[in-house]
Formats: C-alpha cells, structure tokens, sequence
C-alpha cells in the first residue's frame, strides 16, 4: 500500500486506534468508549481497530509495541482524556519527559525522566494536524489545535507510538488526540467542560476520513499566543 495520508484515497487503510483504562478514581474512560466505537463501526474503507492501554508507565511500550508490530497499522490514532478541556484536541507534538503530577494505576510517579532514554526531544505529530482541524470543525464540533500532551501518560503513548513506528519496515502515521470529560463524569458534573460520547466519535470519525483522504488541509492557523 502507498504510505497514508499521502493526498490521495487509500482503500483500505488499517488503523488502529488506542483509548486508556479509567484512571483518577474515574469509573470510566471516555477514551475507551470511543475508540470501542470506532473499531465497531469503522469508517468506510478502512480497517480500524482499537486497543485500550493500561494507564500506566511500566507496561505501556510492550502494550503498544505489541498492538503496533502484531497488525502493523497504516495509521495509529490515541485518544485519551483531559480533564478541563473544553473541546476536541487534536496533539502537534510529543516531548520526550515525563513529570506525573499524580501516580499512574501502579502507583508510579516518575519526575523529570525520559519516556525513551534513546529518543530525540520530541517528534510532531504525523497525522494531516490541519486537515483534521478543518473537518471537525465541519462537523460543527469545538476543536482545537493543542502544543502540549501534557507530561502524563498520554504524552508518553503519543511520544512512544512515534518511536516505535520508526523502527517498523513502512512506518505508520502517529497523531493524538485528546477528548473532554462526558457530562455525566464526575468533573463535569462540578463545572468541567464535557462533550457528548456522539460527538466525540464524529470528532474521530472526522480525523479518521481526514487521513483516509489525504487530506493535509489548508494554510489556517492553528496556532496561540503565549
């Protein structure tokens, strides 16, 4: 197969796509939800399917290498949860740190280590970060492009997808994207921004066709000031 997301429709396209384990005293995922949805009704002419990641640092490379080299996917999509977000984000780069602000599932809290100690500072996303922007935005759901991954284990799986894929005879495209709380979520039921799981999964459905399409987008800013 040509590589993905080159500019043109790829039939047939494997993605996979990763969610995270509750975490936080949180009973559920929305992450978890979503990515189970998107392997369940994949979108038209692709190959989707999902692996749901231990919300911890020790195991999470052999989770991932594991779902990454057994299927070899064109495209590897993460989403996870961040609490206090008020839309769609869709990640433009991963840094090689990790400082836990609270312990992962074990308990783990590393400060200032690297997530691979043989890794450059960061990698950017290789996802079309534009075009993705553009066809959720079409879907009339709030989105936005976001600098940082934060320094949990989100930012970890985006940074270690992208190592891993380097090592693989047809590197996969990497990219994450994080999600808000659902209404019904603790944090969200004390003021934190939510969205619908509904829209949530036309928010990666609309990803998912960007690269099914090719589509890198236009020049629109996706940028901040500090």
């Amino acid at each position: 197969m040509a590589s993905a997301c080159a500019g043109a429709y790829i039939e047939g396209m494997k993605i996979l796509v990763t969610g995270f384990e509750p975490f936080g005293g949180d009973s559920v995922n929305p992450s978890a939800l979503l990515v189970e949805r998107l392997a369940a009704e994949p979108v038209a002419g692709t190959e989707t399917r999902r692996h749901v990641l231990p919300c911890a640092f020790t195991p999470l490379e052999s989770a991932l290498r594991e779902a990454m080299t057994d299927w070899a996917p064109d495209v590897v999509i993460g989403f996870g949860l961040a609490t206090g977000r008020s839309g769609i984000s869709i990640e433009r780069v991963a840094i090689n740190l990790v400082d836990a602000r609270i312990p992962d599932n074990d308990g783990n809290a590393p400060i200032d280590e690297p997530v691979a100690f043989d890794g450059p500072a960061a990698y950017f996303s290789t996802l079309p970060v534009k075009g993705a922007l553009q066809a959720v935005r079409a879907a009339d759901i709030p989105v936005a492009v976001s600098h940082t991954a934060g320094t949990f284990v989100c930012n970890a799986t985006f940074y270690l997808a992208q190592h891993i894929a380097e090592t693989m005879a047809r590197p996969a495209l990497v990219g994450f994207v994080h999600v808000p709380c659902l209404p019904d979520m603790p944090a969200a039921q004390d003021g934190a921004a939510s969205l619908p799981l509904d829209r949530m999964i036309a928010a990666g459905r609309a990803v998912i066709k960007a690269c099914l399409d090719g589509n890198t987008g236009p020049r629109i800013s996706g940028g901040t000031i500090a």
